[in-house]
C-alpha cells in the first residue's frame, strides 16, 4: 500500500478507535453542522490550465468531541466537478475573545473528479478516486466560521461558511 494510503487509513482508523474509546451514543450526537462556500484560490505556481474559482459547496456535520464528517462539491483545478468526502477533527487552539476562536482542522478523505488526461494530476488516483489529507486553520465568530486550506503544494483556498 502506498504511503499517503497507509497515513490517510491510519487517521481514519485512529478517529474511528478514539471515538470507540468513549461513549458511543455520546460520538453520535450532533452538535452543530457548517455549510460553507470558496471565496478564493490561489494556486502556487502559475500555470494557464488552473481555474481559480472552485465555486466549493461544503458541509459538515460536528459532533460534541470536535470529530466531524462532511461532503463538498467543487470544481477542481482543471474546471471538472469534484467530489471529497471526508471525516476529521477540530483542534481549538486560542480563544481571543468569548465570541472569537482560532483552530485547526484536520481532514481525510476521498477525492472523486480528476479525470480524462488530468488523471495524474493528483497522487494514487489509480482508480478515479485518491486519498486525501487536507489540513486547515480557521477562525471562527459566533455562527461564522472562515478557513485557510492548504492542498498540497498545489495550492490554498479561503472558504466562508455558516454553523446551525
Amino acid at each position: 500500500m502506498h504511503k499517503a494510503a497507509t497515513l490517510t487509513l491510519t487517521v481514519l482508523l485512529t478517529a474511528v478507535s478514539s471515538a470507540h474509546a468513549e461513549t458511543a451514543s455520546s460520538f453520535w450526537r450532533y452538535d452543530h453542522g457548517l455549510v460553507q462556500t470558496s471565496l478564493f484560490t490561489e494556486h502556487f505556481r502559475s500555470d494557464s490550465d488552473y481555474d481559480e474559482q472552485q465555486n466549493l459547496i461544503g458541509i459538515e456535520l460536528h459532533n460534541p468531541q470536535r470529530w466531524f464528517a462532511g461532503t463538498a462539491w467543487f470544481k477542481n483545478s482543471f474546471d471538472q466537478p469534484t467530489w471529497y468526502f471526508y471525516a476529521g477533527r477540530e483542534i481549538p487552539l486560542w480563544q481571543l475573545s468569548h465570541d472569537v476562536n482560532v483552530r485547526a482542522k484536520l481532514t481525510a478523505g476521498l477525492l472523486r473528479g480528476y479525470d480524462g488526461d488530468k488523471r495524474d494530476n493528483i497522487p494514487l488516483n489509480h482508480l478515479g478516486i485518491a486519498p486525501a489529507i487536507l489540513p486547515t486553520i480557521g477562525l471562527s465568530w459566533k455562527r461564522l466560521e472562515g478557513d485557510l486550506i492548504v492542498f498540497g503544494t498545489a495550492g490554498m483556498m479561503f472558504t466562508g461558511g455558516i454553523s446551525f
